[in-house]
């Protein structure tokens, strides 16, 4: 009895990546079928035909797709797919995001050809399987940025250059002088290694500082 044909599937836009892990795939065993994509678009009308996919080898940046959300709406569409990220985008986040999609695993196009076999191979029996830099920056604790405190007069700036107000007019609420209000911006501006003040009051809103 003839042993049964594994089917993968790669999607990457690199074609010398395609190339080579097809060559990789095909050559370990005449067990393993390979079909190869560069487009998130070719890949998506593939899939609509409902074809026999064990495996699908998925880079994350992609000219008209993100690997994300394809892993994602595979897990509603063809659950059965194992999912390997294989990407040199390896920060936490999104490492963590891969396998909050459904990814059982993710791997470096660096890893080593006999990493890739056996990943592929423990993958179908339902292990999770990472290259071990994936594994360090997965168990890596994140860093919690820290900033400077406010003071009540800086708060006071900033909510009023979040309004757009000049220089001028800011002084006069205030009860400041020009030199003063601009004193005090340059401060902040150094005070959170910022260029401008675009980029402060940005910093401010997306952290939630006031």
């Amino acid at each position: 009895m003839s042993a049964r044909k594994i089917d993968i599937v790669i999607l990457d836009d690199h074609p010398i990546v395609l190339e080579g892990l097809k060559s990789l795939l095909l050559n370990h065993s005449a067990t393993i079928a390979v079909q190869t994509f560069s487009s998130a678009l070719n890949f998506n009308k593939f899939m609509e035909e409902r074809p026999s996919v064990d495996i699908l080898l998925l880079d994350i940046n992609l000219p008209d797709g993100n690997g994300l959300d394809i892993c994602k709406n595979l897990q509603v569409q063809s659950p059965s797919i194992k999912v390997i990220a294989l990407s040199n985008q390896i920060e936490q986040s999104i490492i963590r995001q891969m396998f909050d999609n459904g990814a059982c695993g993710f791997l470096l196009k660096s890893t080593p050809s006999e990493k890739i076999i056996s990943s592929i191979l423990d993958a179908l029996q339902g292990q999770i399987v990472m290259d071990p830099e994936v594994m360090r920056i997965l168990t890596t604790p994140v860093q919690t940025k820290t900033f400077p405190a406010l003071t009540k007069r800086e708060k006071q700036l900033i909510a009023l250059l979040a309004q757009g107000k000049t220089t001028s007019t800011i002084a006069e609420e205030l009860f400041l002088s020009k030199f003063t209000i601009d004193t005090y911006r340059k401060n902040l501006l150094q005070k959170f290694k910022v260029k401008n003040t675009s980029e402060l009051l940005m910093l401010v809103m997306q952290e939630n500082l006031l």
